[in-house]
């Protein structure tokens, strides 16, 4: 076996702006993997809320002997010792996962999805993200959202209020609402959980810090819109804790490690009975169609990462007005445009 990998730079379609920093490109590293004549792909977005960008990518990809194993059929082999290298570097370890994964999905001439006996007809829909902005960037992203039927909001700045105010003006659609840990004080939080309550919102991401699980305690316990943790969970052994402050989870392959992970993560919350989200960085269609694959699990999806951007070098799951096709094409099911 051997690994391979190759930085992209994702050019944004609008300033992509939250409540941690902004946005105009976002660089990714596009991990490709062959053996045995097969070429497979895998993807690894940073965050550098997780202390990842791309220098920590290649300085991880470099440590990986791969060629110590036989086949990527060792899956578990592989990811645990991936995993053994160093702590962090989720994103550089989901490319691994996801490329294994595509791999195995090809060689079996199936795509994932089969590979967990889902039904396509099973997937949520997909929400469109407006990023923070003003009131007129706000209202042309909104009309460019048209075909969507659900908007996920960013929020967390002081024009929270003028932000929501713009979209209703435009459309009653259902909203996710996403502060991204913008709300720092139980006051300010419950201020906009009770101003938010009569603005069709179903849900509101990561309202606060992840630190100040306390906090979210007791913003829940004076919420009347459910709360689901971003930037509080990352890993399978947060899920039961959280079940105390949140009422859903949102699992992103980039931070979670990649899709064994993430499956494992789905399980535990539906068996903890809280909702299952499944999210995405600004990534390619490669780390999109990854995430796809177990969307027939999800409660609800927010995998539109690579329709904010301009220049996605791969084919993938097709996003047609939020519905994400999974189609029949093994692993993946993502070629290269080049």
């Amino acid at each position: 076996m051997k690994l391979s990998w190759k930085r992209y730079d994702l050019q944004l379609k609008h300033t992509f702006r939250i409540a941690r920093n902004a946005r105009n490109y976002v660089p990714v590293v596009i991990l490709t993997l062959d053996h045995d004549g097969i070429i497979a792909y895998g993807e690894a977005s940073p965050n550098i809320r997780y202390d990842e960008d791309v220098e920590t990518l290649n300085n991880f990809f470099s440590k990986i002997d791969i060629e110590q194993f036989d086949s990527p059929f060792a899956l578990d082999e592989i990811l645990q010792y991936v995993d053994g290298i160093e702590v962090g570097n989720n994103s550089a370890k989901c490319a691994v996962d996801i490329a294994l994964h595509d791999w195995v999905g090809k060689k079996l001439k199936i795509p994932l999805w089969k590979m967990w006996g889902l039904n396509p007809k099973n997937a949520p829909l997909s929400s469109f993200t407006i990023a923070i902005d003003v009131k007129e960037i706000v209202r042309q992203k909104v009309r460019e959202a048209e075909d969507f039927p659900i908007l996920k909001i960013k929020v967390g700045l002081e024009n929270d209020r003028e932000m929501i105010e713009a979209i209703r003006e435009i459309t009653d659609k259902p909203l996710y609402v996403d502060a991204n840990e913008g709300w720092k004080t139980r006051e300010k939080a419950i201020e906009s959980v009770h101003w938010l309550k009569d603005k069709n919102v179903v849900f509101i991401e990561q309202p606060m810090p992840a630190a100040q699980f306390e906090d979210i305690k007791f913003l829940r316990d004076h919420s009347e819109i459910p709360l689901i943790a971003d930037e509080s969970v990352l890993h399978l052994e947060d899920v039961p804790k959280l079940a105390e402050a949140f009422d859903g989870i949102n699992i992103k392959l980039m931070k979670s490690g990649g899709i064994r992970e993430a499956v494992k993560m789905i399980h535990t919350a539906k068996a903890l009975k809280m909702k299952v989200m499944m999210g995405c960085m600004i990534e390619t269609a490669v780390g999109i169609s990854a995430a796809a694959q177990l969307s027939p699990l999800l409660d609800y999806c927010d995998l539109d990462g690579n329709v904010l951007i301009s220049n996605d070098p791969f084919n993938g799951s097709r996003n047609v007005k939020g519905r994400l096709e999974l189609t029949e094409k093994a692993g993946l099911g993502v070629d290269p445009l080049e």
